[in-house]
């Protein structure tokens, strides 16, 4: 081989190597619970961003690059939470990760994309300090964003409810997780400004099955409604609980009495629970009917039900914001996505809304009071509440 030869041939190497690394994609990591009592969040979750990926790289993807989803089963518990974190960001060499479901796994986990300088998207997970873990002047830049109502939202929703409802005698009963126990403070603090006080407040483990003792307590006291705080299948026990005692007051709660297994648990004992939510299953916009069409489509969900619309929507959403700032930021470098989440300029349209300037620096929630709607459990769906 001629001298000249063997240098078009280096050329044409370096050329395709070159092609190669820019063509890499963009890995991204999916983070929650995919097996377990939380798994209608998870899976619902992990769908509505696969199905924003895919519409996403049909369209070239991002920076001329396709998005690869990272996918990871915590099992809504905090330890494997903290080994799939590492494990996303020192082996996968994830850019970004979203999901996180359970309040407890978020704020478990989310400490290594922080240290790492790496922006991590919670599009579930709501209590109102997840976003405050890393706050300015300890940590001058915070990588935790939000695309959920957090707690905060949702428990001034209960407390409006409760009072235009007129009720004065409150129970609350909330499981002992991070997610319950918080959520539960929320509430709390929340009545105390409309100068109410809750006349029960009981707890209850994950996996219980018998809710007597605590309906008991709350029957006694004289409560007029049953707020909550949990999910899916121990909410479920609660509202069957009150049926075998003969004792029906009305469920209020947080969002998570959206949930597939509430309802089907529950069957006609569920129905009339009301939740703060900020995605209804209706196709009352041309985007959200082309979606719950295209996760219906694709997933086949049982009665065409999606198991948590809410957490899907979320999902989807939170991949569209992620990608409108890689794109701005022209890199995925973690300070540079970061700081474009912070200042976004075009707007995102997704099916929870469209977002405008979704992020400054010092606030990392998208969801914002008012965006939220109140939804009822009616005949197996979720609808808006009457």
């Amino acid at each position: 081989m001629n001298l000249k030869a063997r240098i078009a041939g280096v050329a044409i190497a370096a050329a395709l190597s070159t092609y190669a690394f820019a063509a890499d994609p963009i890995r991204i990591g999916v983070s929650g619970p995919f097996t377990g009592g939380s798994s209608p969040m998870g899976v619902s979750m992990r769908d509505g961003v696969k199905l924003a990926v895919s519409e996403i790289n049909a369209k070239g993807g991002v920076l001329g690059r396709q998005i690869e989803l990272v996918e990871r089963d915590d099992e809504a518990k905090n330890e494997r939470g903290v080994q799939i974190a590492q494990e996303l960001i020192n082996k996968e060499k994830v850019v970004a990760t979203v999901g996180f479901i359970n309040t407890g796994v978020s704020l478990a986990s989310q400490r290594f994309y922080q240290d790492a300088k790496i922006p991590v998207m919670n599009n579930v997970a709501t209590g109102s300090i997840v976003t405050k873990q890393f706050m300015p002047p300890e940590y001058p830049d915070n990588y935790v964003f939000r695309t959920s109502a957090n707690d905060t939202i949702q428990s001034a929703m209960i407390v409006d409810e409760i009072v235009k409802r007129k009720y004065t005698k409150v129970a609350i009963l909330a499981d002992s997780t991070n997610y319950g126990q918080l959520g539960k403070d929320d509430v709390v603090k929340t009545l105390a400004t409309k100068g109410l006080t809750a006349v029960a407040i009981e707890k209850y483990n994950i996996k219980d099955v018998d809710m007597t003792p605590q309906l008991l307590k709350s029957k006694a006291a004289g409560a007029e409604v049953v707020v909550t705080y949990g999910i899916g299948p121990e909410l479920a026990q609660i509202a069957n609980g009150m049926e075998k005692l003969g004792w029906k007051v009305p469920m209020l709660g947080s969002w998570t009495l959206s949930m597939g297994n509430f309802i089907d648990n529950a069957g006609k004992n569920g129905d009339g629970a009301r939740m703060p939510q900020t995605f209804i299953q209706e196709g009352n916009t041309p985007k959200r009917k082309a979606f719950i069409d295209a996760y219906v489509k694709t997933y086949k969900p049982a009665n065409d039900r999606i198991s948590s619309p809410v957490s899907a929507a979320q999902g989807y959403d939170s991949v569209y914001i992620l990608a409108a700032a890689i794109k701005q930021a022209g890199s995925t470098e973690g300070p540079k996505v970061r700081a474009a989440l912070e200042s976004l300029k075009e707007k995102v349209e997704g099916v929870v809304a469209t977002y405008d300037k979704p992020f400054t620096h010092d606030d990392h929630e998208a969801i914002k009071a008012g965006m939220p709607v109140m939804g009822q459990v009616e005949n197996g769906h979720v609808v808006h509440a009457k």
